[in-house]
């Protein structure tokens, strides 16, 4: 399929077969998925940043992760952002003073766009959905889905994982699979519909098929959702870059933090008591309910399994996407009807053109203590 013959007018879609083994394997396996689950469920918006500098070209490179649920959340990654920026990589007193210009807008204001030492930073907002099958169930990892030669099921904090969106360039013109192209074109169309919607939110979901009428489908992402009986599923986590991430983090979750949550570990015992230590001391009554938790951690670890049941509730390794809108000037940012749980506010202490950072008590922090 040529450009010029892929999609609207104006609005091309490059195609590229997959001729390499592993190519050809994905787009065999995304194709036996699109048989399997054939039908889609948005969850709804995500928000981060993408910038665009000369160097570009054409693409925004993603610089906060498109993994927040309103938009403040990414104002204020790009608050920090900018904030370290000025604070370790500046060439110049100007420099910094520009940095920090930014920094106070984004303190005092609610800044959707604002360009920076030639650099264009952009709040931009993802649609997050998911493939089910017949029964509503939710796609599962791939078999073709990149997994680690070697696991590392390193707990909590202390686990290396790639970041969502790390060195991600978005570009609507780079070429694209089939499939891809496929599943692209037919989510140009997508928007909201019913009755449970604001009426802002439908009509600000019609204008986007307006003001940016082709998507950009981003790299697939993996969380972990959960359900008890015939409950319909809810998301118990973030969003991971892989699956095994997913599955560490199920894993942490249910050796340790779910234990804390159903007063089966107290909240204050140290930080590597966990369901392991506990069944392994034999000192706790609640020891057998312990014990399901650890093995299914184990379950978990030794066959890569994407979904275990403890106590009735089951937690299953989730493959979800993003889309995201594109129109005549880049990404789509947030619409008017979406809602930011918090205000802009001061992140950080206050650090001068020269770099050295201030941490005493601000005149309003002092009026409130």
């Amino acid at each position: 399929m040529s450009a010029e013959d892929a999609g609207p007018v104006g609005w091309p879609v490059r195609v590229r077969v997959p001729v390499e083994p592993v190519e050809a394997a994905m787009e065999a396996d995304a194709a036996d998925a699109a048989v399997r689950h054939s039908a889609l469920v948005v969850r709804g918006p995500l928000f981060g940043v993408a910038a665009q500098s000369k160097d570009d070209g054409p693409g925004w490179r993603v610089v906060v992760e498109v993994t927040h649920g309103c938009p403040q959340q990414a104002r204020d990654g790009l608050n920090s952002l900018l904030w370290f920026r000025a604070k370790d990589d500046v060439k110049s007193a100007a420099e910094r003073r520009a940095l920090l210009a930014a920094v106070a807008r984004l303190e005092n204001e609610y800044v959707d766009e604002l360009t920076v030492l030639d650099t264009r930073y952009r709040v931009v907002r993802a649609e997050e959905y998911a493939a089910i099958d017949a029964n509503g169930d939710i796609e599962a990892p791939r078999p073709t889905d990149p997994e680690p030669l070697t696991p590392d099921w390193t707990p909590g904090a202390g686990a290396r994982s790639p970041r969502v969106d790390a060195d991600l360039v978005l570009d609507p013109g780079a070429p694209v699979s089939p499939l891809q192209a496929a599943e692209r074109l037919s989510l140009r169309s997508l928007a909201y519909s019913g009755t449970r919607f604001p009426e802002v939110v439908l009509r600000d979901s019609a204008q986007a098929l307006e003001t940016h009428p082709d998507v950009l489908l981003m790299p697939t992402a993996f969380l972990i959702v959960e359900r008890s009986g015939s409950e319909p599923w809810s998301p118990g986590s973030g969003l991971q870059a892989t699956a095994h991430d997913a599955r560490r983090t199920l894993a942490f979750a249910l050796t340790w933090m779910e234990p804390r949550q159903r007063g089966l570990i107290p909240y204050d015992a140290e930080r590597d008591v966990d369901a392991h230590t506990v069944v392994a001391e034999n000192t706790s009554p609640a020891v057998g309910e312990l014990a399901m938790f650890a093995e299914a951690a184990e379950r978990l670890r030794a066959g890569r399994l994407n979904e275990v049941e403890v106590l009735g509730t089951v937690s299953r390794i989730a493959r979800v996407r993003r889309l995201l809108r594109w129109g005549p000037d880049g990404p789509e940012g947030p619409r008017p009807s979406d809602i930011s749980n918090h205000a802009p506010r001061v992140l950080h202490p206050r650090l001068d053109e020269h770099g050295t950072v201030h941490f005493e008590q601000s005149a309003e922090d002092e009026a409130a203590s």
